[in-house]
């Protein structure tokens, strides 16, 4: 029984990774975003959960990501709308 779970297991990772992948959106930008989320949680994770708390390296690291973050999905590309412009 338990290589079953086993496969079921991995099959649901497969598709979590393959089905955002047909989003009609900018999924690297998407997925850069989803990574810095995800960095900030596992740091939340161990504050709450574990009672381990961040160093300076991780608060650092954490914030360079988010920062990335913010680069990355909110800097205007040449042909493309701004997401700060005014919408008409």
């Amino acid at each position: 029984m338990s290589w079953v779970l086993g496969a079921m297991g991995g099959l649901i990772l497969f598709l979590y990774g393959i089905i955002p992948t047909f989003q009609p959106t900018y999924f690297h930008r998407i997925y850069a975003t989803y990574g810095g989320i995800f960095i900030v949680m596992a740091l939340l994770w161990g504050f709450i959960f574990e009672k381990e708390i961040p160093d300076i390296f991780d608060i650092v690291g954490a914030v360079v990501a988010v920062a990335g973050v913010i680069i990355i999905f909110y800097s205007p590309r040449k042909g493309e709308e701004s997401l700060w412009s005014k919408q008409h």
